[in-house]
C-alpha cells in the first residue's frame, strides 16, 4: 500500500466511529469479509476473533481485517467498546500490507486522521472523496510505518517468539489476579528467565513485572468503577494482600486514589 496511488483506493460508504451499546456483538458473517476493513478501538475492553486466533483488546488496538477473513467480536458490557471502522477496496494487489494486527504506540497522530476522514462524511464535503483516499493511504503508511520501525528494533527477533510472547502478555492481560512471577510465565513460554525477560522487554515495551503491575491496576479500575466492589475487595481479588501497598501502586500508575475512583 506503500506505493499504491491513493486514486486506486474504492472507498465504501460503510464507515463510522461508535459507542457499542452494552449488548453489542459481531457475530460470524455467513460469508467472509467482502473486502478491506481498518477497525480500531478507542477505548473499551473486548475480544476479537480473527480466522479463529483470539485477540484480547483495549485502546490502540488496531486491525486491519482482509476479504476472505473471518471475523467475530464481543466485548465486557460494563466497559464497552468505542470503536472506528472504515471499510474499503482497491483496485489493484499492493505489494506491501500492514499486518492484520497491531497496538500502535503512536496513536495520537493515527486516530487524529481516523477522525478527519469519518468526518468528511458525516455530511456532503466538497472534496471529500479525493481528500478520503489521500488520508487513508496516510493511515495505511503510519501502520506500515510502526511495522518497519518495530521490524528493526526486533532485529532477527524469529515470528515464532514475537507471537508467544503476545500471547504471554495476552494472558496476564487476561488473568491480573494470578500470582505472575518470571520463572512461571518464562516456563509457559518455554524460554529461560533472562532471555524471557529480554525479550519481553524488547517486544512489548516493559519489563515483565512493569506490565503485571500495569495488568493489575487497569482491572483495578474497571472493578472500582463498574462492579461496586470495595477497594478491599478488590485488592483481595487482584493478589494484594496490603491494602496499602495496592493504595500506592494505584495512585502511582492513576494519579488518583482508589477510593476516588470508586
Amino acid at each position: 500500500m506503500l506505493y499504491l496511488n491513493p486514486d486506486h483506493f474504492l472507498l465504501k460508504p460503510a464507515l463510522a466511529t461508535i459507542h457499542c451499546e452494552p449488548n453489542w456483538k459481531w457475530r460470524k458473517r455467513d460469508n467472509p469479509m467482502p473486502n478491506y476493513d481498518l477497525f480500531y478501538v478507542w477505548s473499551g475492553e473486548g475480544n476479537v476473533l480473527l480466522n479463529k486466533k483470539s485477540y484480547h483488546v483495549g485502546k490502540g488496538n488496531c486491525f486491519l481485517f482482509k476479504p476472505g477473513d473471518v471475523t467475530e467480536a464481543t466485548h465486557n458490557p460494563q466497559d464497552p467498546l468505542t470503536l472506528t471502522y472504515i471499510h474499503f477496496d482497491m483496485e489493484e494487489t499492493p505489494r506491501l500490507i500492514p499486518s492484520s494486527h497491531r497496538i500502535l504506540e503512536n496513536t495520537i497522530s493515527f486516530e487524529s486522521l481516523l477522525t478527519r476522514y469519518v468526518r468528511l462524511f458525516l455530511v456532503k464535503t466538497y472534496g471529500a472523496e479525493i481528500e478520503g483516499k489521500l488520508i487513508l493511504k496516510q493511515l495505511m503508511i503510519h501502520l506500515l510505518r510502526e511495522e518497519q520501525e518495530k521490524g528493526a528494533e526486533l532485529g532477527d527477533t524469529s515470528i515464532n517468539l514475537l507471537e508467544t510472547i503476545r500471547e504471554i502478555a495476552n494472558y496476564i492481560q487476561q488473568h491480573p489476579g494470578e500470582p505472575h512471577t518470571i520463572e512461571s510465565l518464562a516456563t509457559r513460554a518455554n524460554l529461560s528467565q533472562r532471555y524471557f525477560s529480554q525479550k519481553f522487554k524488547q517486544i512489548i515495551g516493559h519489563t515483565v513485572k512493569s506490565y503485571i503491575v500495569y495488568s493489575r491496576i487497569r482491572r483495578a479500575e474497571h472493578l472500582l468503577h463498574f462492579t461496586g466492589m470495595t477497594v478491599t475487595e478488590v485488592a483481595y481479588a487482584l493478589g494484594y494482600n496490603d491494602l496499602h501497598f495496592f493504595s500506592r501502586q494505584f495512585k502511582q500508575y492513576t494519579g488518583k486514589n482508589p477510593s476516588e475512583v470508586r
